[in-house]
């Protein structure tokens, strides 16, 4: 494990759930899959949410976010900060994005710390949770934002190792996480996981992923029945996005249908309800719910 800390006085600048190979995290994005796709540079995904008002929604908050040196994880990081929670980005491998995340926060005057291992590891969870807790003072809000996804068009080719490190990251470490982070949280804590389409509708092209995808919104629902009692509220959002590997020049989305072409949703699209779901001011009385994103014309 690699830690960074920050104390959210420094000024600067401003990257869940993907991958093509096992343990790899990757980006969510859709137009960044359609560049590579067609050959074009990638466009700069959009973070920021320029139109977004914050209202302090989240002040005096602390946010733990897997998955984090991903744009999806990035987004919901600063919206986090600017409605006034700390934030700690928990990140597999990309040094730079999650610093420029870690710097974000910073920027909106939050703190911040940065937490580098694989939520597959229980123990690197636990560990990642009593240093947030150490670092940070407290945790009300987890996001389970970290995933590995490997196309397979062929269930015959679909190796033991393989379905084994998907759901080890995509559904044990969410399991692990909120293990750990539980015994920290406070009636009116928060927590909400990222989900996918596939998980709903399944996908040729991703079969363990979707299967990933499926056990973390029944997952969800479950755990929100057994912590309603302790004042926790669990829900997840249903991303609808990409597969990394497209075939024949086109784009998948994660749901295994052609994009939207029509206008690509931006990771700063779904940041505020994300922000949505972990204020208590917004969804005090909501818990087991599967937010879903239909951007692809699925039904």
């Amino acid at each position: 494990m690699v830690a960074t800390r920050s104390n959210g006085k420094h000024n600067g600048h401003v990257n869940g759930h993907a991958g093509l190979e096992p343990g790899r995290i990757f980006s969510r994005e859709p137009q960044l899959a359609e560049a590579s796709a067609l050959g074009r540079p990638a466009p700069s995904p959009l973070v920021l949410a320029q139109g977004y008002r914050p209202a302090g929604k989240l002040t005096g908050k602390v946010a733990i976010i897997t998955g984090a040196d991903s744009d999806l994880g990035r987004a919901v990081a600063q919206a986090y900060a600017r409605e006034g929670a700390d934030v700690a980005i928990l990140y597999y491998e990309d040094d730079a994005v999650a610093n420029d995340a870690r710097q974000a926060v910073e920027d909106a005057g939050r703190r911040a710390v940065t937490i580098r291992g694989d939520v597959a590891d229980e123990a690197f969870c636990r560990s990642a949770v009593e240093q947030v807790e150490r670092e940070l003072g407290r945790i009300d809000i987890l996001v389970s934002n970290a995933a590995v996804q490997v196309p397979n068009a062929d269930v015959l080719t679909l190796r033991a190792a393989q379905l084994e490190r998907t759901f080890r990251v995509n559904v044990f470490g969410y399991l692990f996480m909120v293990q750990a982070c539980l015994p920290r949280m406070a009636p009116g804590g928060a927590i909400i996981a990222t989900g996918s389409e596939t998980g709903i509708f399944g996908s040729d092209r991703l079969p363990d992923y979707s299967a990933t995808q499926g056990a973390v919104h029944a997952l969800t629902r479950s755990l929100a029945q057994q912590l309603q009692p302790r004042g926790i509220r669990v829900n997840a959002i249903a991303a609808g996005l990409p597969s990394e590997q497209p075939e024949s020049g086109d784009t998948l989305s994660a749901a295994g249908h052609a994009p939207n072409r029509g206008g690509s949703r931006q990771p700063e699209d779904l940041a505020p309800a994300y922000v949505f779901l972990a204020s208590n001011a917004d969804s005090r009385c909501i818990t087991g719910q599967v937010l879903t994103e239909l951007e692809t014309g699925a039904i």
